[in-house]
């Protein structure tokens, strides 16, 4: 199999495979399919429905999100490349069945490249909507034999990761005593407060959506809120966990953060390179977010197989072990947490992408 030839955007060479630009004008459906590498196997990644201002943002973002999930693919120990696709608009107001089921339509002519799954945005039922006209949906509900929400391994990942920093930070794995900011408490970020608050932690969180935080405080009254994510970012905390969009440590919050760990279940939580070098410089260890935020993809890749959420979260339950090692190189070989990890995953994408150049009669 040929190495990518790259897509060229914003002037730059990306690397990769294929973008597929959507649009159906009697739905309103305007998406972009991005396939990263089917290096280790097909593309497989969430949908994210959002209104971003413009397609370039839109662009851009499904760009970066299709790289990191053929990363997290490889570091996870997956057979799966990565690949992601938005969809441009508001979900609370543009969603639709015949929408959804136009969007369903673009996955299945490409034909198994690339698989879909839920994100920001989307849930199971719709995944179930876009099944009715696609063969290369996972995530989809128990009723129609699926895995249901992936929000709850991916937490129980985050949360196996952030452990494995406490490891290295403070010399035992767990959050007891600790106080850990959450900012986000959506579909993931209120189940990771369940196990911070069963593991002994004090959590303060933040969330731009106020039901999403009563859900919380109704539930757990002792937890604190911040009045934004902004103050939360200022707060005197051990751990820091973003678990909202992307951008989170950007050249304002890395000046600004005094917490001595960075591990939540956001995507692209580095708002551009160099970031990761002004952590080193703080002493803020930081656990890179596609290694600690795959167990929903490992719980949609099970559901594959025929799911069993008691197998997905043994799997999910390795993401302690990964971290570690990410940690291991990067104190080894002397370069941040965030580089350790791609060097990892580029290392199995290689030794193991390359078997495919092994020729089969079949």
């Amino acid at each position: 199999m040929a190495e990518p030839t790259g897509f060229t955007v914003f002037g730059q060479e990306t690397g990769h495979e294929q973008v597929v630009f959507c649009h159906d004008a009697e739905t309103g459906l305007k998406a972009i399919i991005a396939i990263y590498s089917t290096r280790l196997g097909p593309a497989l990644g969430g949908t994210r429905f959002y209104p971003y201002e413009t397609e370039a943002d839109a662009l851009r973002d499904v760009l970066n999100l299709s790289k990191g999930m053929a990363y997290k693919a490889a570091l996870a120990g997956l057979d799966l490349g990565g690949g992601k696709a938005v969809i441009i608009g508001d979900p609370h107001r543009d969603k639709t069945e015949e929408l959804l089921r136009a969007y369903g339509r673009f996955v299945q002519s490409l034909d198994g490249r690339y698989i879909t799954a839920c994100d920001v945005g989307t849930y199971s039922e719709d995944m179930d909507m876009v099944a009715r006209e696609c063969d290369f949906v996972t995530g989809r509900t128990v009723e129609h034999g699926g895995a249901g929400d992936s929000s709850v391994l991916t937490a129980y990942g985050v949360f196996q990761g952030m452990r494995a920093a406490a490891e290295v930070a403070w010399g035992a794995p767990t959050l007891n005593g600790r106080r850990v900011g959450v900012a986000g408490v959506g579909k993931v970020g209120h189940h990771l407060v369940e196990h911070l608050l069963a593991d002994g932690a004090k959590v303060v969180i933040s969330d731009v959506y106020q039901p999403a935080l009563a859900q919380v405080t109704d539930a757990h009254p002792e937890v604190e809120v911040a009045a934004s994510t902004d103050d939360l970012v200022h707060e005197d905390i051990d751990v820091y966990a973003p678990c909202a969009l992307g951008d989170a440590i950007n050249d304002d919050t890395v000046q600004v953060l005094k917490a001595r760990v960075i591990c939540g279940a956001a995507n692209n939580q580095l708002a551009h390179p160099g970031i990761e070098e002004v952590l080193d410089s703080r002493g803020i260890l930081y656990a890179p977010d596609y290694c600690v935020n795959s167990g929903g993809l490992i719980q949609v890749v099970d559901e594959i197989e025929g799911f069993s959420f008691d197998r997905a979260k043994a799997r999910a339950s390795t993401i302690f072990e990964t971290t570690k090692r990410v940690f291991a190189i990067a104190a080894a070989e002397g370069i941040s947490t965030a580089v350790a990890a791609d060097r990892l995953a580029e290392r199995r994408m290689a030794r193991i992408g390359r078997l495919s150049d092994i020729w089969l009669n079949e």
